[in-house]
């Protein structure tokens, strides 16, 4: 069904999404409780940067990060002096433009949820003497669990369909930087159709999942919301 090509690319995908995911996972939380929480006056940039992603053309992004990751600029050099290898067009390159270009999946729902939190639990576990690390293990996490559950399989699912992005910073190199959309974007430029339409296929499947998943969680939490309403 799938040829080697198709299986490293998917072997690569799945990779790129579970890093991806892992890293926004201990990013997005302290970017998404001081977006809830904090009166600044830079907050509402902060939330337009964060957010530029969901707009943004992804080769736009794709293309400046390329720049900054080229060898002849300081961040690029410098990662080519630590690790003797570059960012562009290496599967690490693909991990940090994934980051930025999945960031708001993972930052807006924990947003959302931080934003819900009864600040006078946090205050009450406070005054108990709880730790930090104890008051969001015991009360902000069990209470923000949806929330965390959607951001990562959003996360997920965003990295998995990318397109743009990998393709300006890892190019397209079969075992390295290929991933599924770039190898299913090749059979159709070759006429291969009935390749193209088993990856297109598992693409269609996966992101319905997904979203009947991310519904799922959301239903149950307007309905338990409600719940406690009436």
């Amino acid at each position: 069904m799938f040829s080697a090509t198709d299986i490293a690319a998917i072997t690569i995908t799945l990779k790129l999404a579970c890093i991806t995911t892992l890293l926004l996972m201990l990013l997005a939380p302290p970017i998404a409780w001081w977006l809830s929480h904090t009166q600044s006056k830079v907050r509402s940039f902060v939330e337009a940067l964060v957010a530029m992603p969901l707009i943004l053309p992804p080769t736009v992004l794709g293309f400046y990060l390329l720049l900054l990751f080229s060898p002849n600029s300081p961040v690029g050099s410098a990662w080519l002096q630590l690790t003797g290898s570059t960012l562009a067009f290496n599967f690490s390159g693909l991990v940090i433009g994934s980051i930025f270009y999945s960031l708001p999946f993972a930052v807006q729902p924990l947003q959302s949820g931080f934003h819900q939190v009864d600040h006078g639990l946090i205050q009450a576990a406070t005054t108990l003497g709880a730790s930090p690390w104890n008051v969001f293990t015991r009360v902000i996490f069990p209470l923000t669990k949806r929330s965390f559950i959607i951001a990562a399989t959003l996360c997920f699912a965003h990295t998995i369909g990318e397109f743009g992005v990998v393709l300006m910073l890892g190019g397209n190199i079969p075992g390295k930087t290929q991933v599924i959309s770039i190898a299913l974007f090749d059979h159709v430029e070759s006429l291969n159709y009935i390749q193209a339409h088993s990856l297109a296929a598992v693409l269609v499947l996966f992101s319905l999942t997904v979203l009947w998943l991310v519904y799922g969680l959301q239903g149950k939490k307007r309905q338990k919301k409600f719940s406690s309403v009436s």
